[in-house]
């Protein structure tokens, strides 16, 4: 007999004589810890034990198609892959204990494209191929968990944290329910030509309210609600014979189908209105109303959206804006991603601010020059939490310099008023004063484009890393044709310019992901923020800043994050499966932070970014841990791609 049967024979001995106790170690661990019992059994039943010693090579690329499939037991795997022009190997993932491998090279029927080395004395559990390929057929856990890895785990996590908002809230809704499955199906609607009367009898009859307007291919031409009925009312409209076509909203905002709740409840909450169309092929086939979306006990985001853009005072504002962690809350329950409740925060925030700047208006009077409120970083990319500051510019158009500096004397006062307004709406000032009321931030046109101009031609890694900030911007306010081309050209000069790109990565380097080689977590050693790790920092950054690189790069004018992602995907700049890989890394750790500005919102304790690891439970700490090594890898993409 072979020293490997040997070591099989006893790896099966081992295992018969403590099934009981790997089960209840599996347990311990998902996907097992899902899986039906006699599934389990079955798994451990089927099971050898083997020993690996600190440095042993488990499975190679050479080795040809893997034959087991491995759970480590006791000890730690590293996966190493050689890159050309590196001596030594680059170590692209850690697996600890109740981790599993290699799921894509045992479904592909292929070799690993890592070789797997025992990073100490290591016990692994070996599951035989053919055994492995019966286990997925009978088990719909394993099978679930071996097609999707990583991502049938957070899902886990998503389901988890929708179960226990919903059970706070008393409800159940998905965010990615189709509309096909919400809308009203028979929508009332009428001619152009019925009277105002009929029609609001016909709604009155149906109990809805809305009515849409319709031509003879059923096409919508307008909207008749309930509230446009109170307008006419109280102008005094006496007539109600007069056609409906000369007091409906003309042109009614519409999705698909196919579209989902949440496409729904953006679109209505930036447009303000409560109801809206369904057409499919230019027919109408439903209608969607604010109720239908969201029957919440607590918030109602669409209302909640009117409200603050019709405050009457700051001191409104601010108390409006509290509801905004109820929102957050329920958000969860009706099952929305980290990426859409980011998303939502920061369209209510975009109306906080629109509404400040109007009220500010109002109280300090028109400066008398046109100007744009552009907003940076976090905003820009529409990725938000409850933890926010400010980062924001004005832009205004000026023929020459003389008139620039009169027009920025005209409205630095405004900006100071505006900023403090935002301040006591709970947008903390910026601690960089990346702020309008700067005057190196309340700039024309002609000066912004000098500055990015100056940025990207002579930048240096110090000054670059300061002002990198600014290449996520958005308009907030004002007219946006000026700034939409003034980020045109700051496009097009990136893309021309590959030393900017190569100084940009190696900026996007700068904040590593929060874990070593042999342990969990690296955390901080002393002080305040002794064993904590910064979750936005070194968690979120290194996403943020490798997809904006990239995204530059390619011309791509997108600020989102995952957006710049999906496209960086679409034009191939990146693999499908990174992207995809890169896109649940972020948005977990996105939940993570969210999740724990929640519990400290409520718990009336500071917001804070500094997560302590050993707080999480088992699943949670698997998955960040290995959002993290996902952000190692972009960053070793980059690294590679711009030869640094």
């Amino acid at each position: 007999m072979s020293r490997d049967d040997s070591l099989d024979q006893m790896g099966r001995t081992a295992v018969k004589q403590n099934i009981h106790g790997i089960m209840t170690f599996l347990l311990g661990y998902p996907p097992f810890d899902q899986m039906e019992t006699h599934h389990l059994a079955w798994l451990v039943e089927h099971c050898q034990l083997r020993f690996y010693a600190a440095g042993d090579a488990i499975i190679r690329p050479s080795d040809g198609p893997v034959q087991h499939f491995y759970i480590v037991k006791q000890g730690q795997v590293r996966g190493e892959r050689r890159i050309a022009g590196q001596d030594t190997p680059d170590t692209t993932f850690e697996i600890s204990i109740g981790e599993c491998f290699p799921l894509a090279a045992l479904i592909g029927d292929r070799a690993t494209r890592t070789e797997h080395i025992a990073g100490q004395d290591t016990f692994c559990l070996l599951l035989p191929r053919v055994d492995f390929s019966e286990l997925v057929g009978i088990s719909p856990v394993f099978r679930d968990f071996a097609l999707r890895g990583v991502s049938s785990l957070l899902q886990q996590v998503n389901l988890q944290v929708q179960r226990q908002a919903a059970e706070t809230l008393g409800a159940h809704y998905s965010l990615d329910t189709l509309l096909a499955q919400i809308a009203i199906r028979k929508p009332v609607s009428c001619s152009p030509v019925t009277p105002i009367g009929t029609a609001v009898r016909m709604m009155h009859e149906a109990s809805v309210g809305s009515i849409v307007i319709t031509d003879a291919q059923a096409a919508p031409e307008g909207i008749f609600t309930l509230r446009d009925l109170r307008r006419i009312v109280a102008h005094g409209e006496t007539d109600l014979q007069r056609p409906i076509v000369e007091v409906m909203t003309p042109s009614p905002c519409y999705l698909p189908s196919t579209a989902s709740a949440f496409d729904a409840a953006i679109s209505m909450t930036r447009e303000h209105i409560a109801h809206l169309c369904v057409v499919d092929r230019g027919r109408l086939v439903g209608v969607v109303s604010e109720r239908d979306l969201f029957a919440l006990q607590r918030v109602d985001l669409v209302h909640l959206a009117r409200a603050i853009s019709q405050a009457e005072s700051i001191a409104s504002l601010v108390a409006l804006r509290r509801d905004i962690r109820h929102l957050v809350d329920s958000m969860l329950a009706y099952g929305a991603s980290a990426g859409q409740v980011t998303h939502i925060i920061t369209l209510l925030n975009d109306h906080s601010v629109c509404r400040v700047i109007e009220l500010c208006l109002r109280q300090h009077g028109d400066p008398g020059v046109p100007f744009t409120w552009l907003c940076f970083g976090s905003e820009a990319r529409r990725e938000q939490t409850l933890m926010t500051d400010q980062d924001n510019g004005m832009l205004f158009e000026a023929e020459n310099a003389d008139q620039a500096a009169a027009y920025r004397q005209q409205l630095l006062p405004l900006a100071q008023q505006i900023n403090q307004a935002l301040a006591e709406c709970g947008f903390t000032l910026c601690k960089g004063n990346i702020m309008a009321s700067n005057p190196e931030l309340c700039l024309s046109r002609a000066e912004w484009q000098a500055r990015f101009t100056r940025c990207i031609q002579s930048a240096t890694p110090e000054n670059l890393l300061a002002s990198s900030i600014f290449f996520d911007f958005r308009v907030i306010w004002g007219e946006p044709a000026g700034a939409q081309a003034l980020f045109g050209s700051v496009l097009d000069m990136v893309a021309r310019n590959s030393t900017f790109q190569h100084l940009m990565a190696r900026n996007a380097l700068a904040h590593r992901p929060p874990i070593g080689l042999f342990r969990d977590f690296v955390t901080s050693r002393s002080g305040r923020e002794k064993d904590t790790l910064d979750l936005k920092i070194q968690g979120l950054t290194p996403f943020v800043d490798a997809a904006r690189v990239l995204a530059l790069a390619q011309g791509i004018s997108e600020t989102s994050t995952i957006r710049r992602l999906q496209l960086l995907k679409q034009q191939e700049a990146i693999a499908a499966l990174d992207a995809d890989a890169y896109t649940e890394a972020y948005e977990f750790i996105q939940l993570i932070r969210m999740q724990q500005h929640q519990r400290q919102e409520r718990e009336r304790q500071p917001l804070s970014n500094r997560l302590v690891p050993d707080t999480l439970n088992h699943l949670d700490r698997r998955i960040l841990r290995e959002s993290f090594r996902q952000a190692q890898r972009l960053q070793s993409s980059l690294a590679l791609r711009y030869q640094l």
